[in-house]
């Protein structure tokens, strides 16, 4: 009796001390945010700034974690079997969660049915622009040459499968045109025969393209988003060039593993809205071409996700791209 009654005691304190430490609101430790891309980089930096905001609204350090391999796919597989405490979100891009779904056939996950998404980041219309001696004044002036020439204009990427190169293809399969399509590793390799005047247009984003379109040595054609950006006022969107339905963005958000539970996710929800909000941090995002999806919460994110993997699916199935 005796030894029962240590041992209902010993219980009854473990209880006693696990009670508070289960009791503990979230977050109770530090965070672990995942990039599935090398450091240095834009995905890199976009975290490091926007967590660090978000970590002061939770009152909890993020830690940022790089983990590159396989067109960011690798990380994306292993953040899907982590545990859904919260305490690991994964840097999520229109590639991880959208592309890649149709580009490689032997994907480890689903990215409605292993994630949650939680918050839309930033979007980063791609530009189409032509060096600036070409005769092309308007995105229409272009398209009017490249139907009546099929397979004269070429193009440069960032590579088979990039945004780069899916853009073009969507673009060609909408306005029934034919391009060539020229790969190269990288985007700085394709502009540098673009401004070489080796190709006749490309379709990047600002971080690469605006010192040169600001200096006048390409011409900007369009923006392949829903507005304009700040950092190029003059420059049509896609709609107001003539050609509405053609948005063509890479995107970024925070997700989590399935089963996470709700009252977590709207909090690192709120979290990311309110560092979306503060022009300290996305004022620099916005000069260089990139637009914070405010609002784009839980739900919202979810469907947006949803109509991006039909989009980018349609686009692969008919350019033929494949990555495996």
């Amino acid at each position: 009796m005796n030894a029962l009654r240590v041992l209902m005691l010993a219980l009854a304190s473990l209880v006693a001390v696990s009670a508070p430490a289960l009791a503990q609101p979230y977050p109770a430790r530090p965070i672990t945010w995942v990039v599935p891309f090398t450091p240095g980089g834009v995905t890199d930096t976009t975290s490091r700034a926007i967590s660090k905001k978000m970590g002061e609204v939770l009152g909890q350090t993020f830690v940022v974690e790089n983990r590159p391999g396989v067109g960011g796919s690798l990380a994306t597989e292993q953040v899907a079997k982590a545990a859904p405490d919260g305490y690991t979100v994964l840097y999520g891009t229109s590639g991880t969660m959208a592309a890649n779904l149709a580009l490689y056939k032997n994907l480890k996950y689903e990215p409605l049915k292993d994630f949650i998404p939680v918050h839309g980041m930033l979007m980063s219309p791609t530009v189409l622009v032509v060096e600036a001696s070409r005769p092309y004044k308007t995105m229409a002036e272009l398209i009017d040459f490249a139907r009546a020439n099929p397979g004269v204009l070429n193009y440069g990427s960032a590579g088979p499968g990039t945004g780069t190169h899916l853009t073009s293809e969507m673009v060609q399969t909408k306005t029934g045109t034919k391009m060539t399509h020229v790969p190269y590793k990288g985007s700085v390799p394709a502009l540098q025969d673009l401004l070489g005047g080796r190709l006749d247009l490309m379709y990047d984003y600002t971080v690469t393209l605006l010192p040169h379109i600001k200096s006048g040595r390409l011409r900007a054609l369009a923006v392949m988003g829903p507005k304009r950006l700040p950092a190029l006022p003059d420059v049509p969107t896609i709609g107001e060039a003539g050609f509405p339905g053609l948005e063509s963005s890479s995107w970024s958000g925070i997700v989590v593993p399935a089963g996470t539970p709700d009252a977590v996710v709207k909090k690192l929800s709120q979290a990311m809205n309110a560092a979306l909000t503060d022009p300290a941090v996305v004022t620099p995002f916005e000069q260089i071409g990139s637009q914070p999806l405010v609002g784009y919460d839980d739900a919202k994110f979810k469907a947006f996700i949803a109509d991006e993997i039909r989009k980018w699916a349609e686009v692969v199935r008919v350019s033929g791209a494949t990555l495996n």
